[in-house]
């Protein structure tokens, strides 16, 4: 009796431990996975305060120099004027016309559907390179059939961003949609309410998660693009990620990380605030 009980004991050992060992793994893993992501992100905060021009551990001193220097050079400021209005136009065009279409996804009943949504969300496959390349000849061929500038146009610079925005609105919409309890809306109808002023007093309201999470994802999309813009912008009219390109081919300091970290300042604020108002876990 004393030997099988031992026995038993020790089986019980093992299968407790078996759990613990494996929770102790995963957050192992977890933390190597959050290394691997935040590691790049913390070298470039940690570069931009370097005294030398060379970077070199350990740093010789830290400075607020590169961000002073980063700030004196109108490249930047007017490339970051032109990345927000760039991104606030695409947002503010591609947000709406994304809903509209995840909502006749989602609540449609037509042939096709899928098809539709696929075609929608193709352009998050296509490479920017390519879809840089076939939107400048496309332009060049839109620029000869209608006689006017196209390319390296603000205008032109935002129809390309509209499509960075639209296949991101209707997934996050489409994810949001399909979560939805639509007993509140037959209510509503039930009652004698019209369907816009269901859409408006009881979808919408619903819906505003999803929106929410597509409009800050739809920006920050646009804001920071680099491959498409590229291609598409003119003089004078160079986006911020171009601008730190175009810096980086003569010039290499840690201005550039002074100016990323803005960056990455600029997104965290954003979804911190996005955040606030909408858990963005619940909709991405």
């Amino acid at each position: 009796m004393t030997i099988g009980k031992r026995m038993l004991a020790t089986k019980l050992v093992h299968l407790t431990e078996q759990p613990a060992l494996g929770r102790g793994f995963m957050r192992i893993l977890i933390a190597i996975a959050y290394l691997i992501i935040f590691a790049p992100v913390a070298m470039v905060v940690a570069t931009s305060f370097f005294s030398q021009q060379i970077v070199s551990f350990p740093p010789q001193a830290l400075t607020l120099h590169w961000y002073a220097n980063a700030w004196e050079k109108p490249e930047f400021l007017r490339g970051l004027i032109t990345s927000l209005q760039v991104a606030l136009l695409a947002a503010a065009v591609g947000v709406p016309m994304g809903t509209a279409a995840a909502l006749a996804i989602v609540r449609g009943d037509f042939a096709g559907r899928s098809t539709i949504s696929s075609l929608l969300l193709a352009p998050l496959a296509v490479p920017g390179v390519v879809a840089g390349s076939g939107l400048y000849m496309l332009y060049v061929l839109a620029e000869d059939f209608f006689d006017r500038d196209i390319k390296a146009t603000t205008e032109g610079l935002v129809a390309a961003h509209v499509l960075l925005t639209i296949p991101w609105t209707v997934r996050l919409v489409v994810a949001s949609l399909q979560g939805l309890d639509r007993s509140a809306e037959e209510a509503a109808a039930n009652l004698g309410a019209n369907p816009l002023t269901v859409f408006r007093r009881i979808t919408l309201p619903m819906m505003r998660p999803g929106i929410v999470a597509a409009t800050m994802f739809s920006f920050i999309q646009s804001f920071e693009n680099l491959d498409l813009s590229l291609l598409l912008v003119g003089p004078g009219r160079i986006t911020l990620p171009v601008a730190m390109l175009n810096y980086l081919e003569f010039r290499i300091d840690p201005t550039l990380a002074a100016v990323a970290t803005a960056q990455i300042l600029l997104v965290g604020v954003l979804m911190v605030a996005t955040d606030r108002f909408v858990k963005l876990s619940r909709v991405v």
